[in-house]
Protein backbone atom coordinates (compact mmCIF):
# COMPACT_ATOMS: atom_id res chain seq x y z
CA UNK A 1 0.00 0.00 0.00
CA UNK A 2 1.53 3.28 -1.14
CA UNK A 3 0.32 5.24 1.90
CA UNK A 4 2.10 2.88 4.30
CA UNK A 5 5.29 2.98 2.23
CA UNK A 6 5.25 6.79 2.25
CA UNK A 7 4.60 6.97 5.99
CA UNK A 8 7.41 4.55 6.82
CA UNK A 9 9.85 6.53 4.69
CA UNK A 10 8.70 9.85 6.18
CA UNK A 11 9.03 8.56 9.74
CA UNK A 12 12.55 7.32 9.08
CA UNK A 13 13.65 10.47 7.27
CA UNK A 14 12.14 12.77 9.91
CA UNK A 15 14.09 10.79 12.48
CA UNK A 16 17.24 11.53 10.45
CA UNK A 17 17.96 7.82 10.04
CA UNK A 18 19.35 6.01 7.03
CA UNK A 19 17.87 2.68 6.05
CA UNK A 20 21.06 1.05 7.33
CA UNK A 21 20.70 2.67 10.77
CA UNK A 22 16.97 1.97 10.90
CA UNK A 23 17.29 -1.76 10.18
CA UNK A 24 18.64 -2.92 13.57
CA UNK A 25 16.26 -0.61 15.41
CA UNK A 26 13.25 -2.48 14.04
CA UNK A 27 14.95 -5.87 13.78
CA UNK A 28 15.28 -6.34 10.02
CA UNK A 29 17.62 -5.96 7.08
CA UNK A 30 18.16 -2.75 5.15
CA UNK A 31 16.93 -4.46 1.98
CA UNK A 32 13.56 -5.16 3.63
CA UNK A 33 13.19 -1.53 4.67
CA UNK A 34 13.99 -0.50 1.10
CA UNK A 35 11.30 -2.82 -0.30
CA UNK A 36 8.70 -1.54 2.19
CA UNK A 37 9.47 2.11 1.47
CA UNK A 38 9.35 1.56 -2.29
CA UNK A 39 6.05 -0.31 -2.03
CA UNK A 40 7.60 -3.50 -3.39
CA UNK A 41 6.60 -5.59 -0.36
CA UNK A 42 4.06 -5.35 2.42
CA UNK A 43 5.43 -5.16 5.97
CA UNK A 44 4.05 -7.60 8.50
CA UNK A 45 1.89 -6.41 11.37
CA UNK A 46 4.81 -7.10 13.69
CA UNK A 47 7.00 -4.78 11.60
CA UNK A 48 4.37 -2.05 11.63
CA UNK A 49 4.06 -2.36 15.39
CA UNK A 50 7.84 -2.00 15.74
CA UNK A 51 7.75 1.20 13.70
CA UNK A 52 4.80 2.52 15.72
CA UNK A 53 6.58 1.76 18.99
CA UNK A 54 9.92 3.16 17.90
CA UNK A 55 8.49 6.43 16.56
CA UNK A 56 5.69 6.62 19.15
CA UNK A 57 2.91 6.92 16.58
CA UNK A 58 -0.35 5.07 16.12
CA UNK A 59 -1.12 2.45 13.52
CA UNK A 60 -3.93 4.73 12.35
CA UNK A 61 -1.23 7.21 11.40
CA UNK A 62 0.94 4.61 9.65
CA UNK A 63 -2.08 3.32 7.69
CA UNK A 64 -2.97 6.87 6.66
CA UNK A 65 -6.32 6.91 8.44
CA UNK A 66 -5.34 10.17 10.13
CA UNK A 67 -2.64 12.80 9.87
CA UNK A 68 -2.34 12.98 13.66
CA UNK A 69 0.61 10.84 14.82
CA UNK A 70 -1.23 10.01 18.06
CA UNK A 71 -4.08 8.55 15.99
CA UNK A 72 -7.81 8.94 16.15
CA UNK A 73 -8.96 9.41 19.69
CA UNK A 74 -12.32 7.95 20.51
CA UNK A 75 -14.44 8.71 23.50
CA UNK A 76 -15.86 5.67 25.16
CA UNK A 77 -19.52 6.28 25.85
CA UNK A 78 -20.94 3.07 27.25
CA UNK A 79 -24.66 2.62 27.02
CA UNK A 80 -26.31 2.77 30.41
CA UNK A 81 -29.41 0.88 31.27
CA UNK A 82 -32.24 2.87 32.74
CA UNK A 83 -32.66 2.20 36.45
CA UNK A 84 -29.46 0.17 36.63
CA UNK A 85 -29.20 -0.82 40.31
CA UNK A 86 -25.40 -0.87 40.33
CA UNK A 87 -25.19 2.64 38.86
CA UNK A 88 -27.82 3.85 41.31
CA UNK A 89 -25.75 2.46 44.18
CA UNK A 90 -22.64 4.17 42.79
CA UNK A 91 -24.42 7.52 42.62
CA UNK A 92 -25.67 7.08 46.19
CA UNK A 93 -22.11 6.49 47.40
CA UNK A 94 -20.68 9.51 45.55
CA UNK A 95 -22.31 12.23 47.60
CA UNK A 96 -22.16 13.14 51.23
CA UNK A 97 -25.74 13.20 52.54
CA UNK A 98 -24.82 16.13 54.80
CA UNK A 99 -23.99 18.32 51.82
CA UNK A 100 -26.62 21.00 51.00
CA UNK A 101 -26.30 20.05 47.32
CA UNK A 102 -26.57 16.31 47.93
CA UNK A 103 -30.18 15.79 46.89
CA UNK A 104 -29.98 18.12 43.90
CA UNK A 105 -26.76 16.60 42.51
CA UNK A 106 -27.97 13.06 43.08
CA UNK A 107 -31.25 13.74 41.31
CA UNK A 108 -29.49 15.42 38.39
CA UNK A 109 -27.26 12.39 37.89
CA UNK A 110 -30.14 9.97 38.18
CA UNK A 111 -32.13 12.02 35.64
CA UNK A 112 -29.18 11.95 33.27
CA UNK A 113 -28.90 8.20 33.60
CA UNK A 114 -32.59 7.86 32.84
CA UNK A 115 -32.30 10.14 29.78
CA UNK A 116 -29.31 8.21 28.43
CA UNK A 117 -31.57 5.53 26.96
CA UNK A 118 -34.02 7.95 25.32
Amino acid sequence: MKEIADRLRTLRENGKLSQEKMAPLVGMKQSSINRYENNQADPSLETLLRYADYFDVSLDYIFGRTDKPQGKLYECKPKLEENNPEMRKFVEMCFDPKSPMHDRLKQTLLNMLGDEKK
